[in-house]
């Protein structure tokens, strides 16, 4: 079943989410889709991800590094959303 984007941040805060997206707002942004897989490790989430056949989002839902700080990551997958 379909689920707010948000939604899914707030439940599974700072993990990793796999989302297979159902509905994008009008800049092309994933805001509603049906969670297949959360965990706080990456690569478990790459793992279940070369599965799919889905187009489907990967995103952190950790909060955002505050002003003077950055992180990188590495070179994962990227699928049309």
């Amino acid at each position: 079943m379909a689920e707010r984007i948000k939604n899914l941040e707030k439940r599974y805060s700072e993990e990793w989410l796999l989302v297979e997206v159902t509905k994008e707002d009008r800049y092309g942004n994933p805001v509603e889709g049906n969670l297949l897989e959360h965990n706080p490790v990456k690569e478990n989430v790459i793992k279940k991800s070369k599965k799919l056949k889905a187009d489907v989002a990967l995103f952190y839902s950790g909060k955002i590094p505050k002003k003077g700080y950055a992180f990188c990551f590495s070179a994962g997958i990227m699928r049309r959303w």
